[in-house]
């Protein structure tokens, strides 16, 4: 039988279907176009002596094995909604992106040759991490897209989907079993998961997640997997499978949202940095003249302070002093001296960054919370203003909470400015900007300014 069936696998690209003609009113089929090995039936008898497992069993012919795996591709595609992102190719994807810098374009292409060679010879696994927007969906979609072209099943699934369509199974109309489905993705020839980290965080949904990625792990299947998410973010059960060095390739887009093209951070409805756009540091005034020299060499010290991290943004910077000594005019000047330098800078008025996060719970939000949020937590320059005149609810406190440990174990370049003492806020937010070592703090101890200053000092001197 074994013999029959290899035989039958060997000749099944040559012989064709089965063909009914109509000639005289009988039905006639050609000899030459029927399966010789199953006549047209599609299976056939195994021939092995008795008490053998398939003695008397009924195998699929080489002849439907063909077809059923075409239905099989047919129903992956179907699964993963594949045919919808079709043109997802890697022709149609731009490694050099779209007006990015000589680095960024580099680390895309980097990210694009990767994928590619990947797509060629799937083996191990490829962890594609980033920002929204950045590409990965694209080029995990053109891994498997290639895939199909190549005859290869391929399974391409976004996370909260593939969760869905398990959960489906428990249905009373569901037409498949949920082992069924199961073992459909855990065994997949190719898996790719989409959007890792946007799924509910529930035990179960942990648990199906972890169950497919050990199994996967431990039979070495080719996987791809996309994520938005830094690796200290996934539960570490599955990150524990995720940073095996020996299996997987990760690759980090460092490039912006695609489709905020033409539109820099600073640009964003987030950002009032176009309200200050007057303030640099040519316009900065150090009121010598009006006040006392040592205040006007401490103006001098915290303009030296801003201008070198504007030139070299390394941790971060924190001004404290009252309210109009400067501060505002400071961090302003120096995200308009990165944007002049042609780098992103994110300006945010803290107050106001907590009533954009709030809107996107609105039901006329076109935002999404997440992107929201990460637009602001990954942008690679942050200046946030006024710290500590938001409305300190619990829910904000959180949301400041994550920014802030996200950018602190990053690394981010950020700008703070506050009215306050540093010992008088969130004891959380305290701790990261206490910290000497990524944090500089630099308090201005003048008045607030309130123009026309060095005038009024001259009229005085007159009388």
């Amino acid at each position: 039988m074994a013999k029959e069936i290899a035989a039958g696998i060997s000749k099944a690209s040559t012989a064709s279907t089965s063909s009914i003609k109509e000639a005289g009113g009988k039905r006639q089929e050609s000899k030459e176009e029927v399966c010789p090995y199953c006549k047209g039936l599609g299976y056939v008898r195994a021939d092995v002596p008795v008490g053998h497992p398939d003695f008397g069993k009924l195998l699929p012919c080489s002849c439907r094995l063909t077809e059923m795996a075409r239905h099989r591709v047919e129903r992956l595609r179907a699964l993963g909604n594949l045919d919808a992102l079709a043109h997802m190719t890697f022709e149609t994807f731009v490694p050099e992106g779209h007006g990015l810098p000589p680095q960024k374009q580099e680390n895309l292409r980097h990210a694009y040759e990767t994928a590619r060679a990947f797509a060629e010879d799937p083996s191990g696994w490829l962890l594609i991490k980033g920002g929204y927007g950045c590409g990965k969906t694209h080029l995990a979609a053109a891994i498997a897209n290639r895939c199909v072209e190549r005859g290869q099943p391929v399974l391409f699934v976004t996370v909260p989907d593939l969760l869905d369509h398990l959960r489906a199974t428990f249905g009373p109309t569901s037409v498949v079993t949920y082992d069924e489905r199961f073992e459909q993705v855990r065994t997949a020839p190719v898996l790719i998961l989409d959007d890792l980290g946007t799924e509910a965080p529930t035990p179960w949904a942990q648990e199906k997640l972890f169950q497919i990625l050990n199994y996967r792990y431990n039979a070495r299947l080719p996987t791809v997997i996309t994520t938005n998410h830094e690796l200290e973010e996934i539960p570490l059960r599955i990150r524990s499978r995720l940073v095996d060095p020996d299996l997987t390739q990760v690759v980090a887009i460092l490039a912006p949202d695609y489709r905020q093209v033409g539109v820099s951070p600073e640009d964003s409805e987030l950002s009032s940095l176009h309200l200050h756009g007057h303030q640099t540091f040519d316009t900065f005034d150090l009121r010598d003249g009006e006040l006392p020299r040592e205040e006007v060499e401490n103006l001098r010290r915290a303009v030296e302070v801003a201008r070198a991290f504007a030139q070299e943004p390394d941790g971060w910077l924190v001004f404290t002093g009252v309210h109009g000594c400067g501060k505002t005019h400071l961090a302003a000047a120096i995200a308009n001296e990165r944007v002049r330098q042609g780098y992103p800078a994110l300006f945010v008025f803290v107050p106001d960054l907590l009533d954009h996060l709030r809107a996107t719970f609105g039901p006329h939000s076109l935002v999404p919370f997440d992107k929201r949020f990460e637009e602001v937590r990954r942008a690679p320059f942050l200046v946030l203003d006024a710290l500590g005149t938001e409305s300190a609810t619990p829910w904000a406190r959180e949301k400041l909470y994550q920014i802030f440990e996200y950018r602190y174990n990053a690394r981010l370049p950020t700008v703070i400015t506050t009215a306050l003492p540093i010992k008088e806020l969130d004891p959380q937010l305290a701790t990261r900007m206490a910290d000497e070592s990524r944090c500089r703090r630099f308090a201005i101890l003048v008045p607030p300014y309130l123009g026309g200053g060095r005038r009024r000092k001259k009229k005085k001197s007159r009388r």
